[in-house]
């Protein structure tokens, strides 16, 4: 009789043994699907949060991009209004001269307040027509037809993008360095010794800040190194900020 109580007993101790296993292995499965559940939440918030910042940067982008139009309206508006001011002018050089010192002093302006590309070249090339023009070197109206010229090469830079050389000024020190220009609403730099980073518009004028998220600097890389192959078309993800 014992020996058949105890034998009894055997499949419920078996069934209490199964019971806790799939107890154990839900409080696991429940454990896994918490920890997924974080991660997708995680995951979603990290896209959530990148696809705040690339709107940001499509902002400041189409920002960028438009202030570029205006300039370059305005420029055009300006060259045909100094061109129709200095056709009425005419031959006299007395009427001529003020008005080609105005659009001088207005390209001037709009060189100094731009993207710093080549920016004290282009402004003395400026200040030499003005000089000839000043000392007789040039006629009034030769001093127009260079005045002009320079008009248009302000015009065709807003149209170019490419890889040049400049000396730039970071923190304290200047440094010779490879500038990829596009149009003239982006200026990144890449150093000798492999610092990237970009021209940003400032309280205090343009500067040039140093980029160091990795990511970012891999994209400049590789961007740079396109552009020296020749390559200017494709999708390249670039960084709007410093």
């Amino acid at each position: 009789m014992l020996l058949l109580s105890f034998s009894a007993l055997i499949p419920g101790l078996a069934q209490a043994d199964e019971v806790d296993t799939l107890s154990q292995r839900l409080v696991a499965l429940r454990g896994e699907v918490d920890e997924l559940n974080a991660a997708l939440t995680l995951q979603r918030e990290e896209q959530r949060q990148q696809m705040a910042a690339l709107v940001a940067q499509r902002g400041e982008v189409e920002a960028a991009i438009k202030r570029m139009a205006r300039q370059e309206a305005k420029m055009r508006k300006d060259l045909a209004e100094n061109r129709e001011m200095a056709r009425k002018a005419g031959a006299d050089d007395g009427e001529l001269k003020p008005v080609l010192l105005q659009a001088m002093s207005e390209l001037r302006e709009q060189i100094e307040g731009g993207l710093p590309f080549k920016r004290q070249a282009r402004m003395a090339a400026v200040d030499e027509t003005r000089k000839q023009m000043d000392s007789g070197v040039l006629s009034s109206a030769r001093a127009a037809n260079r005045l002009w010229a320079l008009y248009e090469d302000e015009l065709r830079l807003t149209r170019e993008n490419g890889l040049y050389r400049q000396t730039i000024t970071l923190g304290d020190d200047p440094v010779l360095a490879d500038v990829a220009k596009l149009g003239m609403v982006m200026l990144y730099f890449r150093t000798p010794d492999e610092r990237y980073g970009m021209a940003q518009q400032t309280a205090d004028g343009w500067q040039y800040a140093e980029i160091t998220d990795r990511a970012d600097v891999q994209r400049l890389a590789q961007f740079f190194a396109s552009l020296k192959k020749q390559i200017r078309t494709g999708l390249f993800e670039l960084p709007t900020k410093g």
